[in-house]
């Protein structure tokens, strides 16, 4: 299937589709987000080894899927560690290539602190300044660290074009903070968990719609409301509308009106509008 023979808009702004977990049948995935109305979708990059694999990717799967695949680079605040003087000659290297439209996988996680604080908010405010650089937008990762990633963000919003929160798992306050610095807030299945989702269903309605975004964040986190969920227990963006049909439930606005109006400004390469990619030169 040709990712022209798509027949929906649906953009998954979050698939770590290097993962090893898709090495055995990419394409039977693609095919299968196509046949579910995903268009569009971005590769996460978490390292600079991961991010060359997500670029490899878009540009193995390009003649096939045209339009379909795009990348972020970026190093994860698991990784801060892992940093060094030339890593950010790197990444900007690798921003080059046509197929990144934001710098991240970045942020902060003081739940597991794989990372020390101190490398992470390093990391953090050195890939900042690089997409501030570029005019990229900014692919966030945030746990238990709203407060401080907050105040970083404060002092370098003014200089970026565009932010995501992606995967947001946390509570009211860090929420507000993030919509008043005028953020994109990424929604995942999580929202869709009986148990665990509960906070995060009370909350959802409270994000404006030119603010909310939708992902899967395969092979993480299968929506639990799937009547039948995968037996390899795998989340792939051919489930994103499952995501979409648990957001629908605690909010206002039916599908249709949720995923016409989600955007996603991506730098001045393509900007994602309406569910559309385009091509276009600043705002």
């Amino acid at each position: 299937m040709n990712v022209k023979d798509c027949f929906n808009m649906l953009i998954d702004i979050g698939v770590n589709l290097s993962n090893k977990r898709f090495a055995d049948d990419m394409e039977d995935v693609l095919d299968s987000a196509c046949a579910s109305g995903v268009s569009k979708m971005i590769l996460t990059g978490t390292s600079l080894e991961e991010s060359e694999a997500v670029i490899t990717l878009c540009k193995k799967y390009a003649d096939k899927y045209p339009g379909m695949l795009y990348a972020t680079t970026g190093i994860h605040p698991h990784d801060a560690k892992s940093f060094t003087p030339s890593s950010i000659g790197a990444l900007r290297d690798l921003a080059k290539q046509p197929e990144v439209v934001a710098i991240g996988e970045t942020g902060l996680d003081f739940n597991r602190n794989f990372s020390t604080p101190s490398d992470q908010e390093k990391t953090f405010e050195a890939q900042l300044e690089l997409a501030a650089e570029l005019q990229l937008p900014v692919f966030m990762h945030e746990r238990d660290a709203s407060t401080r990633q907050r105040d970083i963000l404060y002092q370098y919003r003014d200089h970026l074009v565009d932010a995501v929160i992606h995967c947001f798992t946390g509570d009211k306050k860090g929420l507000f903070d993030y919509l008043d610095l005028n953020l994109h807030i990424g929604i995942t299945g999580w929202v869709c968990d009986e148990r665990r989702g509960l906070p995060l269903q009370k909350l959802i309605r409270n994000i404006p719609l030119d603010r909310l975004m939708i992902e899967t964040d395969a092979p993480y986190l299968v929506p639990r409301n799937m009547p039948d969920p995968p037996k390899n227990k795998r989340n792939q963006p051919a489930f994103l509308p499952w995501v979409l049909k648990g957001i629908t439930v605690v909010r206002e606005e039916t599908e249709e009106q949720i995923k016409t109006a989600i955007p996603f400004k991506v730098g001045d390469r393509v900007r994602i509008t309406e569910g559309t990619f385009e091509n276009f030169e600043g705002d």
